[in-house]
Formats: structure tokens, C-alpha cells, sequence
């Protein structure tokens, strides 16, 4: 006798869900939005390089036409040959390099060394340091210039370079400071337990090991100490008098008094200041996002 077995019901299947379609992806911008955003970007873009494209183009005017609003007419080179020939704009590049230079390579040096010792070390009086740098950044160039003005004049330094670098090492140093010692928190404990049994000491480790992984903050560092010497003006016009002392922030208000301003001059000298920045702006800026947000991390 044969069994008849009953014959098995196929699966149902499930209609799919087709997504709707006037529903927007996610991370997808309606093009109304787009051309928002990207008309947005246009303008800031021209607000931004407006000014500094009207400089150097108002440096290429003859100097009947630097006040006029048209913006390119019989360029000529006469304002820079004029500049380098007739002032002493190269005197006052030197002097501002060597402040800035000086400034940067000891600010770098004091920054990551105090950011090290504070991050790693426990000792008295730490906690009171730290408030202490930053407290000085709370006020501002007008309150710190005259008793800075009179220990400078005490020490005899006035009118010198070095009394310039050690007053903006007062400004840079405590802000880099503090970003350094954050950045060295990112850093594991571990690599300063290794040298150790390596049998470096405390220097060799911080330089031979952590240093090199610090590069990123290194360059933020550099970077700020640098922008703060080159481009600082209270301090320099205060400090510093006679041709042969003055750096550019000083040297470029010779070319204004009060009968009126020498519009060729000082801005053939605002393009040939700002290409130093630029050129240390394009050597740092690969690791200033990285060192910042690292710095930023602890404090």
C-alpha cells in the first residue's frame, strides 16, 4: 500500500518595501542646499582674498594711481626697486628674521621642555606653574607694555634684539606650553618605561624618543612663536628706535605721517613681509591640524 503524502506549500514570499521616492539619501543634499552652501563658500572666498589681492595690486600702481579703484593700470616694479634701493626695508627684513628666528628655535625649545616636565613629573609648585602660564594670557599688550617696558630698561635691554625675543617668549611660550603638555598626555607612558630600561636617561629619552613622535605639535609650536615675533607691532615700536634697530612692524610706519601715507612703498613691503609667513605656513601646515587637535585633547 502506497502513502500518499501531502504536497508541502511554497513560502510566501515578501513583497519589498521599494524606498520612496522623493525620500533624500542620507548624507545627500537637495540641490537647493548645494547651490546655498557653494554660493556661501564663493563669497567668503572673495571676501578673504579681496584685501590681500587689492595690496598687491596697489603695490604694481605707479604712485599717481595707488589711491584710485582701478585695479590694474601701467603695472610697473618701480615701488619694490624703490623700496630695496632708497629705504632701509632690507636692514629692518634682517633685524625681524633674526628676532623671529631666535624667538622661534628657543620658544620650541622652553615650550616642549616645561610641556614634558609638567606632563610626566610630579613636583611641587606644578599645579601653581600651570596656572601661572595661563594666567598671563588674560592680559592684554596694553596693560603688560610698560612694566615690561621698565624690566627691559633695567636689564639694558632696550633697543636691543635680545630684549625683543625674551619679550615675546613671554607671549608665545605659556600658550605653547600648555599645548605641548596636552600633546605629550596623547603620548603612551609606555615609550618613556622603555628607554628607561633601555637604559636612557631621563634627556635622552625625551630626546631620542618622544621628540620625533611630537613632530605635529613641534610645527604648531613653531608656527605660533614664529607669527607672534614676525608680525607683532606694540612691542616692537615701543622697544626698538633708529633705522639700524628697527624691525619691519616699525619700519613700516616711516612711511606714514601725518601729512599723508606712501601707498607704493608700504605695500611693496606688506607683499614681501607676508611671503616669509607663507613659506613657514606651507612648511607647518601639514601637521597644524594634527598638532592642534592632539594639544587640545588634555589640558
Amino acid at each position: 500500500m502506497t502513502t500518499a503524502t501531502a504536497p508541502v506549500p511554497a513560502p510566501a514570499t515578501v513583497p519589498a518595501i521599494a524606498p520612496a521616492a522623493n525620500t533624500p539619501r542620507r548624507g545627500r543634499r537637495s540641490p537647493l542646499a548645494s547651490v546655498a552652501l557653494h554660493t556661501t563658500l564663493v563669497v567668503a572666498s572673495v571676501i578673504a582674498v579681496f584685501p590681500v589681492l587689492w595690496v598687491f595690486l596697489t603695490s604694481l600702481k605707479p604712485a599717481s594711481y595707488a589711491t584710485t579703484t582701478d585695479f590694474f593700470r601701467d603695472p610697473t616694479f618701480e615701488n619694490y626697486t624703490g623700496l630695496l634701493r632708497d629705504t632701509p626695508f632690507l636692514t629692518w627684513f634682517g633685524n625681524s628674521l633674526l628676532i623671529a628666528g631666535l624667538t622661534t628655535l628657543l620658544g620650541v625649545f622652553t615650550a616642549a621642555t616645561t610641556g614634558y616636565a609638567v606632563s610626566r613629573f610630579r613636583f611641587p609648585g606644578k599645579r601653581g606653574l600651570m596656572w601661572t602660564l595661563l594666567v598671563t594670557q588674560m592680559f592684554p599688550v596694553a596693560v603688560l607694555i610698560v612694566p615690561i617696558y621698565n624690566i627691559m630698561a633695567g636689564l639694558g635691554l632696550l633697543n636691543r634684539s635680545a630684549g625683543l625675543v625674551i619679550t615675546y617668549m613671554t607671549i608665545s611660550v605659556p600658550f605653547c606650553a600648555w599645548m605641548m603638555k596636552g600633546f605629550f598626555d596623547t603620548i603612551p607612558r609606555e615609550i618613556d618605561e622603555s628607554g628607561m630600561v633601555d637604559g636612557l636617561t631621563p634627556f635622552g629619552t625625551f630626546f631620542r624618543l618622544i621628540l620625533p613622535l611630537a613632530r605635529p605639535g613641534l610645527a604648531v609650536t613653531a608656527f605660533y612663536s614664529f607669527i607672534t615675533a614676525w608680525g607683532e607691532v606694540a612691542y616692537a615700536s615701543a622697544f626698538m628706535v633708529g633705522d639700524e634697530n628697527l624691525t619691519l612692524a616699525g619700519g613700516l610706519q616711516k612711511f606714514v605721517n601725518q601729512y599723508g601715507a606712501q601707498w607704493g612703498p608700504m605695500t611693496a613691503a606688506s607683499v614681501l613681509i607676508a611671503i616669509p609667513a607663507a613659506v613657514v605656513f606651507l612648511f607647518a601646515q601639514r601637521h597644524l591640524v594634527t598638532g592642534m587637535s592632539a594639544g587640545a585633547v588634555k589640558g
